[in-house]
């Protein structure tokens, strides 16, 4: 695959109806698995450009079809929620959505699906420059790591076909109209557990008579500190993160239970089943030590791959986003430590490729502090970030192309 001369272009009527699209989704973000309207937004656009739509996959999900002749189906994929942050990036399409905690789009996902938007509609209405199949995926809970698998298991590739190439981006602090390929893991693959630890409830005055989940609780967090630590080689990239402790309602009643979300990452499944038999012997054994009337309850609440996209059809796209831009806005990109469900849809060998998008301004990239590239990576606003506002001018047009060269890449050849 190679990409092909006189690439459709991003008119200037349709750049600016996506922008319009854009500011929408901005400001009207909804929750993993609440994506009704945005569902219904991205469904309305598909059919007005020709595609079949099917709505409600695996929730909120929705498909588009476009046939074009004989030749290879390709997905696009982009997802429909946001996150619980209040947004205080001060712009005029801001977020003010409470629902009931403040949301805001505060990892791109508006930026994605509007690109998506785009790209479908650059291909529908030039389709004398490729044969095929174009399938749109705006894939909904990709913030718990549940929508990608809730899709596949309604059917999505026996309903509407095994794609021969599924392709998805990211947005990134990276300067806006530049992409970054990885040469090998993208992202990392990670599980969620949660652990809810059972004491005796009881009054603050006599302690003695209760056990306190919350002392599990503190002590279970500080012996996890140093589990990567113990259980991985010094070379292994892994990470473990409590980002949760939920407990009691006043301060002079000890509670009946405490509650545990974290999350480990890192880029081998080896990896990601020690560290999580570590965290269940401890939890366990902190528990007993306490003497809790009960044992915990650890449960998994999701686990995704590592994504690791392949390397033959990644090589492609990159050339052709090389022919796109021009080199110097195509970067390397090392792996991180961020994950999502995205590597799910390489199920029974299916090749995907996945870039990040950048999207900081150049006044946001040249007022960063440092002086080196990673020194304002590390300054700039990151994804979830309550500050994290995308250069829509430059990031958005530069995301169609991106998704429409990488398309051309594996649909077929007219003629």
């Amino acid at each position: 695959m190679v990409p092909r001369p006189g690439v459709a272009v991003l008119t200037k009527d349709l750049l600016e109806a996506v922008t319009t699209l854009y500011v929408d989704l901005h400001a009207h973000p909804e929750l993993s698995g609440e994506e009704e309207r945005t569902a219904a937004r991205f469904a309305d656009w598909l059919t007005a450009e020709g595609f079949r739509v099917t709505a409600g996959v695996g929730g909120h999900g929705v498909v588009g079809v476009l046939e074009n002749g004989a030749g290879p189906l390709v997905a696009l994929r982009a997802e429909l929620d946001a996150l619980p942050v209040r947004e205080r990036t001060g712009l005029p399409y801001a977020s003010r959505v409470t629902a009931p905690v403040p949301v805001m789009h505060a990892c791109g996902h508006d930026l994605h699906l509007a690109a998506a938007a785009g790209a479908a509609s650059v291909l529908a209405r030039d389709r004398g420059r490729w044969r095929g199949t174009l399938m749109l995926i705006g894939q909904p809970a990709e913030e718990t790591l549940s929508g990608a698998r809730a899709m596949l298991d309604d059917g999505l590739h026996e309903r509407f076909g095994r794609p021969d190439a599924v392709l998805a981006q990211h947005s990134a602090p990276l300067p806006a109209g530049m992409v970054a390929h990885g040469a090998g893991p993208v992202t990392a693959g990670g599980v969620t557990l949660r652990a809810v630890i059972h004491g005796r409830g009881g009054h603050a005055a006599v302690p003695h008579l209760a056990v306190d989940p919350v002392v599990t609780a503190a002590a279970t967090v500080l012996r996890l500190q140093g589990v990567v630590a113990a259980e991985t080689a010094p070379a292994e990239q892994v990470v473990l993160t409590v980002g949760e402790l939920r407990a009691g309602d006043r301060a002079n009643v000890v509670p009946d239970r405490a509650e545990l979300g974290l999350t480990v990452r890192g880029f081998s499944e080896d990896a990601l089943d020690r560290v999580c038999a570590a965290v269940d012997r401890i939890v366990r054994a902190e528990c007993a030590a306490s003497a809790c009337p009960a044992p915990p309850e650890i449960t998994v609440v999701n686990r995704s791959p590592v994504n690791l996209p392949d390397p033959g059809l990644t090589a492609a796209v990159r050339e052709a986003h090389e022919a796109a831009f021009g080199g110097p806005r195509v970067a390397a990109w090392p792996p991180a430590m961020a994950t999502e469900d995205f590597p799910l849809f390489a199920a029974d060998g299916v090749p995907t490729a996945y870039w990040m998008l950048g999207t900081a301004g150049p006044r946001a990239w040249a007022a960063a502090p440092g002086t080196t590239a990673a020194e304002k990576l590390a300054a700039l606003p990151p994804n979830h970030s309550p500050l994290f506002a995308p250069h829509v001018r430059i990031a958005l047009p530069t995301g169609v192309t991106a998704l429409v060269t990488a398309a051309l890449c594996g649909l077929g050849s007219p003629g």
